[in-house]
């Protein structure tokens, strides 16, 4: 196999509020106004993944005693122009891979 083929995902096991723990991939990261934000899909944990929701989930890097925390974004304008500029870099990239794929 190739090693164009090969992608091993970056998996971060998160917990909620009520301290259930779940398993989402990281599809993007990016600073915007001086703070770090992340944008991550729930990871494939089984064969009925295709089949279930995947909604992207959108967190900030905040700090507490020193130690990064992946946060919810409480603030809805912070929210809708971070979530505005995922998506269109999510955009961007799509448009490259299929740039990619007419010129092979």
């Amino acid at each position: 196999m190739s090693e164009m083929n090969e992608y091993t995902p970056e998996l971060f096991e998160l917990i909620d509020s009520e301290g259930n723990k779940k398993n989402f991939e990281l599809i993007d990261a990016v600073e915007f106004g001086g703070e770090q934000y992340y944008a991550m899909v729930p990871a494939v944990e089984d064969d009925d993944f295709l089949n279930s929701d995947c909604d992207l989930v959108i967190l900030k890097s905040i700090y507490e005693d020193d130690e990064e925390i992946l946060a919810s974004i409480d603030d809805d304008y912070e929210y809708e122009q971070v979530s505005e500029l995922f998506l269109n870099r999510m955009e961007e990239a799509m448009e490259m891979m299929e740039e990619e794929e007419i010129e092979d």
